[in-house]
């Protein structure tokens, strides 16, 4: 299946080589989860804050066994801090 993967800011160091800006489009095994795919692409635990799946929160708990299925679209964001 396909998804779009778009990670910001720092993550951006761990898109894949085929990525355009902060977006990658992925082919993935069915009902890979986003917990499966963050240990794929080897995200820091830390720097996984803010995920999105088709702009709904995905909280941390529910990270490993939520599945992504074909066409969603992914978002991750580290922490940031401003002021």
């Amino acid at each position: 299946m396909k998804i779009t993967l778009k990670l910001f800011a720092t993550l951006t160091d761990y898109l894949p080589a085929n990525a355009k800006g902060n977006i990658a489009e992925m082919e993935l095994s069915d009902d890979q989860s986003v917990g499966e795919l963050v240990d794929t692409l080897r995200l820091p635990e830390k720097l996984v804050h803010l995920v999105l799946v088709n702009g709904a929160y995905v909280a941390p708990e529910a990270r490993p066994t939520h599945a992504l299925t074909e066409g969603d679209t992914l978002a991750i964001w580290p922490p940031i801090a401003g002021g």
